[in-house]
């Protein structure tokens, strides 16, 4: 249930009434979740809600055109899903972190590279291409920044409500034997 409330808490997060910097969103966070502890039968849900979200802000809230670096945008949203199903069965602080890194990475790389083949922003030269990921600098900080904040929020409250469950259940003051 925790996993499919991270989802919804990550697609309203990114709706423009929200208040956040650009890219610091828990979208990352959110699919690496699901991935470890959702149902695998259901890793179709985050990726629709998602698609759904990304096509309902490009046509009816910014009013840009839809365009073919969505659909690199859905192949970095199953990759995410499929990174975060191979934490499911070892999960440790290093692995989670890792998948974190890596997609932040991952998304401002592919991202980026989209944007440049897509769009008319660039010259269609390497220099073009640099200058587009160094336009995308100040969004890949933030976007780090979130995507590991939040990813270890979501990894780490479950961890924390069960030590918080198991000393509430030990009796107090007994005698050690």
């Amino acid at each position: 249930m925790l996993a499919y409330l991270f989802v919804i808490f990550a697609v309203v997060a990114r709706m423009p009434f929200m208040l956040h910097p650009w890219g610091f969103t828990p979208v990352a966070a959110a699919l690496l979740y699901f991935g470890a502890r959702g149902s695998r039968r259901q890793l179709w849900v985050p990726f629709a809600l998602l698609a759904a979200s990304d096509v309902i802000l490009t046509k009816f809230v910014y009013s840009y055109q839809f365009s073919w670096d969505h659909f690199v945008t859905w192949a970095w949203y199953a990759a995410i899903l499929w990174l975060g199903s191979q934490l499911r069965e070892n999960t440790n602080w290093l692995r989670v972190g890792g998948a974190a890194l890596a997609s932040s990475i991952s998304f401002f790389v592919v991202s980026n590279f989209a944007v440049w083949a897509c769009w008319n922003m660039y010259p269609k030269t390497l220099s073009g291409l640099m200058t587009c990921y160094a336009a995308g600098l100040p969004f890949f900080r933030r976007g780090l920044a979130g995507d590991m904040l939040f990813t270890a929020v979501m990894f780490g409250l479950p961890a924390v409500a069960a030590v918080v469950a198991r000393s509430m259940h030990k009796p107090h003051g007994a005698a050690a034997a």
